[in-house]
């Protein structure tokens, strides 16, 4: 009998919650001033190798990539900021100045071992705000992303970090780099290799006796410039006023180079190991990697399979 393939799932059971939870998104981003945008599901390879990066897990083993009958090189998308910022680009929006706010949602593709809250094909629901540089706008963000937790009923704790600026964060990486060298012994092989090509990126290694060794890693909060701790007390402050608990998580991290200042996870310890329900952060340099004009630009992105363990 023909089944779906692994790691793929329809939404017999689940369409009417996945469409409520969708119109309910939307209504609250509508809200707060975002419009819709959907790009498509097919995408140029060379997108994601520029923007996510040829030595990150995505790009290197887990992307449905393949040649189609033109002699293209494309790929199914892993995930939804490169697809929008290569949309911003074409229409000049950079060039053109102002800012520009949008959502989508749609279905992603990664091949990994599929798990709880984790598939091969999955869903995500996802903001981007273009041309807005203040630290109110991050604020915003977790705002925004909290009222559609709190609409669905769905229970998360907030942690939040600073990535600094571009400046600390390269005296950061030397220093970690540093010492990943020093450890080499004694982590395991895939963050020797990313001691080397995004030793940020180690930071993020699952394994036990990895973990043991960075629980005395350097931490970037501890090499942050002026610029960087005003703007993270100021979104520190404002979630304050917005009774947002939070906790201030040194170790959350983004592997990517584009990614300045603010960070944000909500999590939920009700779904095992994946306890990531939805992420974000600043990314001040992707426009500019993917040669548009510099562009300030925040976003963030829900997994809907894994708020669908909550709801």
């Amino acid at each position: 009998m023909l089944q779906a393939l692994r790691g793929m799932k329809d939404t017999w059971e689940e369409g009417d919650k996945y469409r409520w939870f969708i119109a309910t998104a939307s209504r609250i981003a509508e809200r707060y001033g975002f419009r819709f945008i959907e790009t498509p599901i097919v995408e140029e390879t060379a997108l994601f190798k520029r923007s996510v990066g040829e030595t990150s897990d995505i790009v290197g083993k887990e992307m449905y990539q393949f040649t189609d009958k033109g002699g293209n090189d494309i790929c199914m998308r892993p995930e939804g900021t490169a697809g929008v910022v290569r949309a911003f680009l074409e229409r000049k929006l950079d060039k053109a100045g102002g800012q520009h706010r949008v959502f989508y949602h749609g279905p992603m593709f990664r091949y990994e071992r599929p798990q709880k809250g984790r598939l091969r094909q999955f869903h995500q629901f996802g903001v981007e705000s273009f041309g807005e540089a203040s630290a109110y706008e991050d604020a915003m963000m977790i705002r925004m992303m909290a009222d559609i937790f709190d609409a669905a009923g769905v229970r998360y704790e907030v942690q939040i970090n600073t990535l600094g600026t571009p400046e600390s964060m390269g005296a950061y990486r030397i220093t970690l780099q540093n010492f990943l060298h020093d450890h080499k012994s004694g982590i395991c092989e895939d963050c020797n290799r990313r001691a080397d090509t995004n030793p940020i990126r180690a930071l993020d290694c699952k394994n036990p006796d990895c973990q043991k060794i960075y629980e005395n890693a350097p931490l970037l909060i501890n090499c942050l410039d002026e610029e960087a701790e005003t703007d993270f007390a100021t979104v520190k402050r404002l979630l304050e006023s917005f009774g947002i608990a939070y906790t201030v998580n040194p170790k959350l991290v983004r592997g990517l180079d584009y990614y300045t200042k603010t960070a944000f996870e909500f999590v939920s310890t009700e779904i095992g190991a994946q306890s990531a329900i939805a992420g974000g952060g600043r990314y001040d340099r992707l426009v500019e990697f993917l040669e548009g004009k510099p562009t300030p630009a925040v976003g963030f992105a829900i997994g809907i399979e894994r708020v669908f363990e909550l709801l």
